[in-house]
């Protein structure tokens, strides 16, 4: 039997949303911050964690556009055409895994967003660090800096931020357990756009690590002027 240490730590990377709020002429994870797509540093971060393959889920007839950027990828990366929403296509992911021999060892998996291109090496190693000791779930976070207000039906009130935090990717998950609750909730017709609350809904407990700020997730034209500074001022 292999140990957990010799088997492969897979992300699963989505890239299938079409950035809209981003604007531009190509799906958000091709778009390039210092002459790289965001795909491309988000692989090489995963890489420099401790990720060894992945699985990157594209939109449909996008295929020779990311099979360009992935040639130079860090580590092995195949391709999957993700589904209507997040949640499909993060399945979709899971069931490349199962379907292949190399990969179906894999007791881990980690779920990355394409769109958090600058998440430091130290938070991918730290979410590994937590499965390897023992989690089932793990996401990286970041305390809530600003003053939250709650709409309330007679006007709003104040949200104590100390009990907050922002949750980032990647997410790891021992790869069944996931597996087994994307399944469930497609079973029955849940909405989830967290992963961390899909193995929550079978009861299963999530332990929270220290993300970093620099993982911030690239959506609107000015968080890709935040990510470009945050890339200067590492070079």
């Amino acid at each position: 039997m292999q140990s957990e240490s010799m088997k492969p730590v897979v992300a699963i990377v989505v890239a299938a949303g079409s950035g809209s709020r981003l604007g531009g002429e190509v799906p958000k994870a091709l778009r390039e911050l210092g002459g790289r797509p965001l795909v491309g540093h988000s692989l090489a971060a995963l890489a420099d964690g401790g990720v060894n393959r992945a699985i990157v889920v594209i939109p449909a007839g996008m295929m020779p556009d990311f099979e360009t950027v992935l040639a130079d990828s860090p580590i092995p990366a195949s391709i999957v055409i993700g589904g209507a929403e997040r949640q499909d296509s993060v399945l979709a992911g899971l069931e490349a895994i199962v379907g292949d021999p190399e990969l179906a060892t894999a007791g881990f998996v980690l779920v990355h967003d394409a769109a958090r291109a600058l998440v430091p090496a130290e938070v991918v190693a730290r979410v590994i660090d937590a499965l390897a000791s023992g989690a089932v779930g793990c996401v990286p976070v970041v305390p809530v800096v600003d003053t939250i207000r709650r709409v309330t039906e007679s006007g709003s009130e104040v949200v104590d931020r100390t009990e907050l935090c922002a949750v980032q990717t990647p997410q790891g998950f021992v790869r069944e357990v996931l597996h087994r609750g994307h399944l469930s909730v497609r079973e029955r017709g849940l909405q989830v756009t967290d992963d961390a609350a899909v193995i929550e809904a079978l009861g299963e407990r999530v332990v929270l690590v220290d993300g970093s700020r620099e993982a911030l997730k690239v959506t609107e034209p000015l968080d890709l002027l935040f990510a470009d500074a945050i890339l200067r001022n590492r070079w």
